[in-house]
């Protein structure tokens, strides 16, 4: 008899700070990954993350956790980014671009030296200019370049919404698209909840649905990220969910529907060469394909604005 030996599902992690760290555990928890390796400028600091996971798995589920270097991202399923420079009080997504730029300049280039046939997950902010720049200077087609875009937003818009109309937040179905930052944009005209747009679900089930009310949401869906840097100095746990989500998708071929970030290469209500989220489907080969949505004018004159915004920045790099 013939013995296959299937090789163990690695998923490499790029900066083992308060994101990836997070997100390693969650992995962990997950039991998606058989193989979880933790690499950073600071060795120390990823062999004591690497430690304490490993302190956990006999309470949970087994896999191989070690510090390591570029050269472990060969074989990886996926290697997750999450190094760079952290995003401060007060601070717009778009002032750390070029500061981490260079920062990927150093990283991307080695990933691709030992892991040519990778999917890269790009977390480190701003997410979509960084998916550029990573789609860019990998040279990788772009299906297997993905960031993590606005898969957190989406999921506060629904937690918030949820909260509103008292359901649970698996239940409501509504995107945030366009720039994971200030510029993105709330696809009002398509969200709803047991299939029914939310003016018709709050004129049926008699709730308040005021313009008001639903723009409050709206706001602090967008602006969440100050809140919480402003209370406890950075944010993971809502990150870290949704890069396991992602990776979920890929490793396990679900052809599931995220809003992640990716490049743009045929025009989408005239946006095209940049990365920004829209609904996409993803799988084990990672973005499968992009969603047409039926946005009204008002969402298209948002989305483009997003896009222009990111463009412009995207112009001024030196990638």
């Amino acid at each position: 008899m013939t013995h296959v030996f299937k090789k163990p599902t690695r998923v490499a992690i790029v900066g083992a700070g308060n994101v990836g760290a997070t997100f390693a555990y969650s992995l962990l928890i997950s039991g998606l990954a058989s193989e979880i390796v933790l690499i950073d400028a600071n060795h120390a600091k990823a062999e004591g993350e690497a430690m304490d996971l490993n302190h956990a798995m006999p309470l949970g589920r087994p896999a191989r956790i070690w510090a390591g270097s570029y050269e472990d991202t060969a074989g990886a399923v996926i290697t997750v980014i999450t190094a760079g420079s952290a995003q401060r009080p007060g601070e717009t997504r778009l002032d750390l671009v070029q500061r981490n730029t260079e920062i990927f300049k150093q990283i991307i280039p080695k990933i691709v030296e030992n892991n040519p046939n990778g999917i890269l997950l790009i977390a480190t902010n701003p997410v979509d200019i960084l998916t550029y720049v990573a789609f860019k200077i990998s040279g990788f087609r772009r299906n297997h370049v993905i960031g993590s875009g606005t898969v957190l937003d989406t999921a506060r818009f629904r937690y918030l919404l949820s909260q509103h109309f008292d359901v649970d937040p698996r239940s409501v179905h509504a995107h945030i698209i366009g720039e994971h930052g200030d510029s993105e944009v709330p696809v009002w005209s398509l969200a709803n909840i047991a299939g029914m747009r939310l003016p018709q679900y709050c004129a049926v089930n008699e709730l308040g649905c005021a313009d008001e009310t639903l723009n409050t949401i709206f706001e602090q869906t967008r602006d969440a990220a100050y809140h919480i840097i402003e209370r406890k100095g950075a944010t993971y746990y809502g990150i870290a969910s949704g890069l396991v989500r992602i990776c979920e998708a890929i490793i396990r071929d679900q052809g599931t529907v995220l809003s992640v970030s990716s490049y743009i290469d045929e025009p989408y209500y005239g946006i095209e060469d940049v990365c920004l989220s829209l609904p996409t489907i993803v799988d084990l080969d990672g973005v499968e394909r992009i969603i047409r949505l039926d946005l009204n004018e008002e969402e298209v004159i948002g989305l483009q604005k997003s896009a222009n915004l990111l463009k412009n920045i995207i112009s001024q790099l030196k990638i």
